[in-house]
């Protein structure tokens, strides 16, 4: 078998998303999902102009050396974009393995070890009372794990909050919006709005809850000690990850757990952190690591250190990732929990799939590969628009992480 052409997909139902369709001489062809929110046509081109070339005439089962030829014979690595096209060739070629094998993908990353996919879904509001009432919306649909986020006292615009009705999504048409952000007043409220939570759901429910790396250490280590009689499952992205030595300052602080890593390109991101037991769960994605080849090697060296995956799925991933990342955590054993952010039903219908949600799981399909496809017709009729996410001001103007 070999690979006889590839081509980029760019299309846009409600969001934008990069799509790479490998075919092959035996008339099988596979999926890569390429999408970088607000960078999505420097993935596109980075495809088009320098991948694509190099994987013609190559054999697809060759996953590890073409994954390598793409990574090292660049000389250089690592970064974003470059993860997101390696990601997208290396998740198509394993899709065109399991429907040439006619088995499913996590079949050929060791087979089922686990029955069913533990998700958690995103609860939020524009103030305490207005979460509580999604937190119970959740449950009332079956999650068994909420991330609860809400509206802060003082602050007009807040990460994670639907700024009308519908569902929250952070990435808008058109230039970057401007946030405004308080520490003094986050640090005030998110300890009282779990505890109305606890109060309300009791001890079953898990709760988790998204920093998104807007606390410097100490900061972050103060409110995983104020959360601990709360018992979250974990506090997300507390701090920014440039210097890891930052979570150490929050390990010897609070028992809280904490996920990172949604933002890595490669497990050297998380390195120390995980060789040090600085956090819980590595919250890498299958196409910004690198695809499956990539994140099989990184979840192996987490589980030497009791760390979990709990890989991002928000709606800035296509179904493609999410379909490969239910096969990935069907399989490995050090799986934690995955991230459900579901998608409109404009982009359910260009990518058609076999992966559903029941009683607080997900289950991938039994369907040879990856069990996702693409309606190129469809797809057509989305075209991309430019669109950012938001930044983000303190109170007195200064830029800080968003």
């Amino acid at each position: 078998m070999k690979i006889t052409k590839a081509a980029v997909n760019t299309t846009s139902p409600g969001r934008n998303f990069v799509t790479l369709k490998v075919e092959t001489d035996e008339g099988i062809y596979g999926l890569g999902d390429g999408t970088l929110n607000g960078r999505e046509l420097a993935v596109a081109s980075y495809l088009t102009e320098h991948v694509i070339p190099c994987i013609v005439g190559r054999d697809p089962f060759e996953t590890e050396d073409i994954w390598q030829y793409l990574y090292r014979g660049a000389y250089w690595r690592r970064g974003p974009v470059t993860m997101s096209a390696i990601a997208a060739v290396d998740v198509a070629l394993w899709d065109i393995k399991g429907k040439a094998l006619g088995t499913p993908v996590y079949n050929l990353l060791g087979g089922k070890s686990r029955d069913g996919v533990l998700v958690y879904g995103h609860a939020n509001g524009k103030d305490t009372e207005t979460a509580l009432e999604d937190v119970a919306r959740h449950v009332e649909q079956g999650f068994k794990a909420v991330r609860v986020q809400s509206g802060i006292p003082g602050i007009k615009t807040t990460y994670g909050i639907a700024k009308g009705a519908g569902r929250y999504e952070p990435a808008e048409r058109g230039l970057p919006s401007e946030a405004e952000w308080s520490t003094e007043h986050y640090l005030r409220h998110a300890p009282k709005l779990f505890e109305k939570v606890r109060e309300r759901f009791g001890e079953e429910l898990h709760l988790l809850h998204d920093c998104h790396h807007r606390l410097t250490p100490i900061e972050a280590a103060r409110l995983g000690k104020e959360l601990e009689s709360f018992h979250l499952f974990w506090m997300e992205d507390p701090t920014t990850a440039e210097l890891q030595e930052g979570f150490k300052v929050i390990r010897e602080h609070t028992t809280t757990p904490i996920a990172v890593g949604e933002v890595f390109s490669s497990v050297w991101d998380a390195h120390d952190l995980i060789r040090n037991q600085w956090i819980d769960y590595l919250r890498m994605t299958i196409v910004h690591g690198g695809g499956f080849t990539a994140l099989k090697k990184a979840a192996d060296f987490a589980a030497m250190y009791h760390v979990r995956t709990g890989f991002h799925g928000a709606t800035d991933l296509s179904p493609v990732t999410m379909a490969a990342a239910l096969h990935f955590d069907t399989a490995i054993h050090n799986f934690g929990i995955q991230e459900l952010m579901p998608h409109n039903e404009e982009t359910d219908a260009v990518f058609p799939h076999q992966y559903y949600f029941k009683d607080g799981m997900m289950y991938p399909g039994d369907g040879p590969g990856l069990g996702v496809d693409l309606d190129e017709k469809l797809a057509a009729k989305y075209e991309y628009q430019r669109a950012y996410l938001p930044v983000n001001r303190k109170l007195d103007g200064t830029l800080t992480d968003w």
